[in-house]
């Protein structure tokens, strides 16, 4: 308490009680020089490009462009199988921010339909329409009519 701004205890000092915060999330580019080189996801092959496992990634590159743990956006298509049913799951980040730091809550799962013109307006919806990853709805389409 030495300092000279703090003349009386009777008043908070303002450099010593400050209001204790969660930190701030780190920037994707840092988390990604991070785990770019090792992760659980990472599949390597020889002569072949560097795949990743991890949920939210387009097109299984292990790029910044397409992961989906340190860009603040996951966007994927895949296909479940529950039993004989397979059904179209489009996996986006949560918005809720809160969520961010559970990672059984992070992402949301949604059901696309089967017949090509609804689920491409769906997956046109989740991108463009919704301002949420414009860059990838051309591979996205490209991927659901693989799918």
């Amino acid at each position: 308490f030495g300092s000279s701004r703090c003349q009386t205890l009777t008043r908070p000092c303002p450099l010593i009680l400050r209001s204790v915060s969660m930190p701030a999330a780190a920037a994707a580019d840092l988390i990604w020089e991070c785990v770019k080189g090792n992760n659980s996801f990472i599949r390597k092959s020889l002569n072949m490009p560097v795949m990743s496992a991890e949920p939210g990634n387009l097109c299984g590159l292990s790029s910044k462009k397409f992961s989906g743990l340190t860009g603040g956006k996951a966007f994927d298509l895949s296909v479940k199988k529950t039993g004989l049913k397979e059904t179209i799951v489009l996996t986006t980040r949560n918005k809720k921010g809160s969520r961010a730091q559970k990672p059984g809550a992070m992402l949301v799962e949604t059901g696309i339909k089967k017949n090509a013109k609804k689920g491409l307006a769906q997956v046109a919806k989740a991108t463009v329409g919704a301002l949420y990853r414009r860059d990838l709805q051309e591979l996205a389409e490209k991927k659901y009519a693989k799918v």
